[in-house]
C-alpha cells in the first residue's frame, strides 16, 4: 500500500489517536492485510506507541498481518450450520479453491476462513465472501457461487 493512501485515510480522521481502530479498518479493507511498515506509520502519524498499534492489530480478530486474497471466503462451522451440513460445505469449498482454513493461495485470489458463527442461524449452511452472505447453501452451489468471485 502506497504512503499517499496511508496518509490519505490518517487525515481524513484529522490524525487523530482516538480513530486508530477506524483508520486500520480502513488500511485493512483496502490492503487486504496490515504490514508491519504501515503499523510504524499508523504509530507515528496518530503519535500511538507502536505497542498499542500492534495490541489492536492482534486483538480483533478483523486484522490480519500476514497477506490475505483478494477474496475472503468464511464458512460457518457453528452448531446450528453444522447440523445442516457444514462440514461438506467446507470440504466442498477446500477441494474448489485448494486452500484450507487459515491459507490464502498463491495467487492471492482466496483466502479462506471458518467461524463459529456467522449470525444468521437460521439460514445455514451459509458462507460470508467479502461480506456477502450466501444462505441455505449446499456443496452442489458452492462452485456456482465461488466463480462469481475472480
Amino acid at each position: 500500500m502506497d504512503n499517499d493512501k496511508i496518509d490519505q485515510i490518517i487525515n481524513k480522521h484529522q490524525g487523530k489517536a482516538s480513530s486508530l481502530i477506524q483508520v486500520l479498518i480502513e488500511i485493512q479493507n483496502q490492503n487486504h492485510w496490515l504490514p508491519k511498515e504501515v503499523l510504524d506509520k499508523v504509530s507515528k502519524k496518530l503519535e500511538v506507541p507502536l505497542t498499542r498499534v500492534m495490541q489492536i492489530a492482534t486483538f480483533y480478530k478483523t486484522f490480519s498481518l500476514i497477506p490475505k486474497g483478494r477474496n475472503e471466503v468464511h464458512v460457518c462451522t457453528g452448531s446450528s450450520c453444522h447440523a445442516r451440513g457444514s462440514a461438506r460445505l467446507l470440504d466442498t469449498v477446500q477441494d474448489l479453491i485448494g486452500i484450507r482454513p487459515g491459507e490464502t493461495d498463491s495467487d492471492s485470489k482466496f483466502s479462506l476462513e471458518t467461524s463459529n458463527c456467522l449470525g444468521c442461524c437460521n439460514l445455514g449452511p451459509e458462507i460470508i465472501i467479502n461480506g456477502k452472505h450466501h444462505a441455505r447453501l449446499t456443496p452442489d452451489q458452492a462452485e456456482d457461487v465461488l466463480k462469481n468471485y475472480k
